[in-house]
């Protein structure tokens, strides 16, 4: 649900029933010295801001009645591990996490001018999971070092804790937003159930059978110690709740990989 076109044209809007966003730039997993982590006018710049403010504009201009914009939970930053309401004073912690209160901000500030006909939902979606994630995301990393015998490197001690929501319940909310009678919003999407990396890399032992090998290595900068969502904005707003467990998601996920690996060989 994103995209790392950084120049997308005002011809990704039309004049449809909604537009979601998808000009946004995936969490930083690199160096925190890379250029698109820290350094101003990076990769997150250009499409959490600026591509996003041309889709808005376009959308304005076409009077493209919803927006949904594909925002964070990073926005929140640490939180002591108490849930996440949208109502919470943000306290972004990453370059990433700034780039993408920024991209909301920009589209409900638009929204909330007179002469705009477009409305605009964001989803602060709370690490996504399932088939076809990022080969850098945790889960991912996690199953294929138990299934290749790899070493899988840990940030940190492994307590941090993720509310972990699943591609396809993601998906549910995403088009929820699009046609619900919300106005212009803010939305949590995770569930309010959070695991620590550790419990993640115990249940991938349970589901493959094998070891998983596990180096660790110091905190990344911007890593917060947990991210916990408060549902009940999206329970209300959109009828929205999660129906895919941990377990059940991870498994999913690892047939995905182990079949795709089959046709690989």
């Amino acid at each position: 649900m994103t995209s790392r076109d950084s120049s997308p044209s005002p011809r990704t809007c039309s004049p449809a029933p909604s537009n979601p966003s998808y000009s946004t730039r995936t969490r930083c997993s690199t160096s925190p010295a890379s250029p698109a982590c820290g350094l101003p006018g990076g990769d997150y710049v250009a499409c959490n801001i600026l591509a996003t403010q041309r889709i808005m504009e376009a959308a304005t201009r076409l009077r493209v009645p919803r927006l949904v914009v594909a925002s964070s939970s990073s926005v929140y930053g640490a939180t002591g591990g108490t849930p996440s309401r949208e109502t919470d004073h943000p306290r972004p912690a990453s370059p990433y996490a700034v780039t993408k209160l920024a991209e909301e901000q920009l589209c409900l500030a638009h929204a909330a001018r007179p002469d705009c006909a477009t409305s605009v939902v964001a989803l602060r979606y709370f690490t996504v999971f399932g088939p076809r994630q990022r080969e850098d995301m945790f889960i991912h990393r996690v199953l294929t070092a138990a299934m290749e015998g790899r070493v899988v490197r840990l940030f940190g001690d492994g307590n941090q804790r993720r509310d972990f929501t699943y591609v396809t319940d993601v998906v549910a909310a995403t088009i929820a937003a699009a046609t619900a009678p919300a106005g212009n919003s803010v939305i949590n999407v995770g569930g309010g159930t959070t695991t620590s990396l550790n419990e993640v890399i115990d249940i991938a032992r349970r589901l493959t059978g094998e070891p998983v090998l596990v180096e660790t290595a110091s905190t990344r900068n911007g890593d917060v110690p947990a991210t916990h969502a408060d549902p009940r904005t999206a329970r209300r707003l959109l009828g929205w709740h999660p129906h895919i467990d941990l377990i059940t998601g991870m498994a999913a996920q690892l047939d995905w990989l182990a079949s795709h690996q089959h046709a690989a060989a």
